[in-house]
């Protein structure tokens, strides 16, 4: 697997995004790197991507060998575009596909696997080493990037996190805002309650419940607090 990278610099530090589904994390840290122009890694994005090849190729999540077999092979590589960041799987541009809901209802189930947590991990602390990333995740604070100098634990309630996702996929998608907040109660679930690396909030997180906070005032906080890091750390 390879995903972008860039050269190493001092006056830089790597920022960790953890909270649940639909808290915004991915369109906050997007912004944020913008702001600091730093690489922004979606690892959902990485997650969802081994999901649609496993659903592609008909293996379920039960079926750990095959699964661990498959991650083996899959090539991942994440770029930057227009509208944010790109996914291509073998190559093939898969950045829409992978917000599917089939693939939304089953990446907590494959990202439960051992062997897909463990290869991803290990490629997302890689990304990190020269510095300059902002990572989000269920558990990049608390286990992918323990090091990390500013982690972030981004949350809102149940009830505004489906209302959120409901903007987003009611035009192509036929769920209720009722359904939907029972599907993210079930991967809040999942996510904290799986064996492996669970979704907690890290103890030297910063707490953010951007319930009531616009998502430019949530990534105008964590560009006023790594700044306030990255000074504290010279």
């Amino acid at each position: 697997m390879l995903v972008m990278q860039q050269d190493g610099d001092s006056d830089r530090i790597n920022i960790a995004i953890d909270g649940p589904a639909g808290a915004g994390k991915s369109t906050v840290a997007r912004k944020v790197a913008e702001q600091l122009d730093y690489i922004y890694i979606d690892t959902g994005a990485m997650y969802r991507a081994v999901t649609l090849s496993a659903q592609r190729a008909a293996i379920v999540p039960q079926d750990r060998e095959k699964l661990s077999a498959l991650v083996k092979t899959l090539d991942i590589k994440l770029a930057p575009s227009e509208s944010g960041q790109a996914v291509f799987l073998n190559g093939e541009n898969v950045t829409n596909l992978i917000r599917s809901r089939e693939v939304t209802l089953a990446v907590s189930h494959i990202a439960a696997n051992e062997t897909v947590r463990e290869l991803l991990g290990k490629l997302q602390r890689q990304l990190a080493e020269r510095k300059g990333v902002v990572m989000d995740g269920r558990d990049i604070g608390s286990h992918v990037l323990p090091n990390a100098e500013l982690k972030i634990f981004l949350t809102a309630s149940v009830q505004e996190r489906a209302l959120r996702r409901y903007k987003e996929v009611s035009d192509t998608q036929s769920i209720s805002l009722e359904q939907l907040e029972q599907e993210i109660a079930e991967r809040d679930r999942l996510d904290e309650q799986r064996e492996l690396s669970p979704l907690i909030c890290a103890k030297d997180a910063i707490v953010l419940d951007s319930t009531s906070m616009s998502i430019d005032e949530v990534a105008a906080a964590i560009v006023k607090l790594s700044r306030t890091k990255l000074a504290e750390a010279k």
